[in-house]
């Protein structure tokens, strides 16, 4: 299918008024897009967006971002199911995570020459340092809308999973990702508990145990493992990604904890001598 469209689409290529941008899009996908517009989004970062209030939508990259990460959690659990047909759910969520995190995908953005592409206003954007992960989910997103969800299929298993990331090597590699949320809640002076909630026999064998994270005594993500070291991973790494989606939840979780210091704060105040004047 695309080896056809790609022989059509070269020969309008001398044609195209955006040619340059198709042929680095070929050496980045392994085809050409069609509709350039979505591609030409994905890669606009917000600090470089038009503030154009006549657009009927935002004329940068996050909303194909929100569509490209589902794609890409939906399409990489497709092919680590087929891929590892004996392994159990924890391990294919894990191997997942560690395939679509951040880091990865920045990494997979910089390899490929996709992070040069980015158009953004350098002094506002410097800070972000997963603008790069960031347009390689807003990628995604813009060939779901162009070419359907086989090319995306086709992009992951053949230039993705099929040259720049090892599966069988990014499975085996140990992502802590209860210390990664230890640090993030250390850093922002935080009360973190993972609490067992639940133990459960499996098959009336197998022990499973439901671990919940609590940040300030709000209720966040829970993880089912076959192991508490396993729960806590999960449910850690849940969390980790609800944060990153969710402001408000770190809102909340900030208010609770300024809520929880003045509270603290009150008894010693009602203990100090009061003031006389003389």
């Amino acid at each position: 299918m695309f080896l056809k469209s790609n022989l059509i689409d070269r020969i309008k290529l001398p044609f195209r008024r955006d040619k340059e941008l198709y042929a680095a899009f070929f050496d980045i996908l392994g085809f050409y897009p069609h509709r350039i517009k979505h591609y030409k989004l994905a890669l606009m970062h917000k600090s470089f967006a038009s503030h154009n209030s006549r657009e009927a939508e935002p004329q940068h990259n996050e909303r194909l971002e929100f569509l490209g990460d589902a794609v890409l959690e939906s399409i990489t659990s497709d092919l680590l199911y087929h891929h590892f047909p004996c392994q159990r759910e924890g391990f294919l969520t894990n191997t997942r995570s560690k395939i679509v995190q951040r880091e990865t995908l920045n990494r997979l953005a910089k390899e490929m020459g996709l992070e040069r592409l980015i158009r953004s206003n350098s002094t506002n954007a410097t800070h972000n340092s997963y603008m790069g992960g960031n347009a390689f989910e807003a990628l995604v997103g813009a060939i779901y809308l162009d070419r359907g969800y086989d090319a995306c299929m086709f992009f992951m298993r053949n230039r993705i999973l099929g040259q720049l990331v090892n599966v069988d090597s990014v499975a085996h590699e140990e992502v802590n990702f209860k210390s990664k949320l230890i640090e993030w809640a250390q850093k922002r002076r935080l009360h973190l508990e993972f609490r067992l909630i639940d133990e459960q026999k499996e098959n009336r064998a197998t022990p499973v145990f439901i671990t919940r994270v609590v940040l300030e005594g709000l209720d966040c993500e829970t993880g089912k493992g076959y192991s508490k070291k396993e729960s806590h991973q999960l449910a850690a790494q849940a969390t980790l990604k609800a944060l990153k989606a969710d402001k408000q939840l770190v809102a909340s979780i900030l208010e609770a904890r300024e809520r929880h210091a003045s509270q603290q704060a009150e008894p010693d105040d009602q203990n100090q001598p009061a003031h006389t004047l003389a």
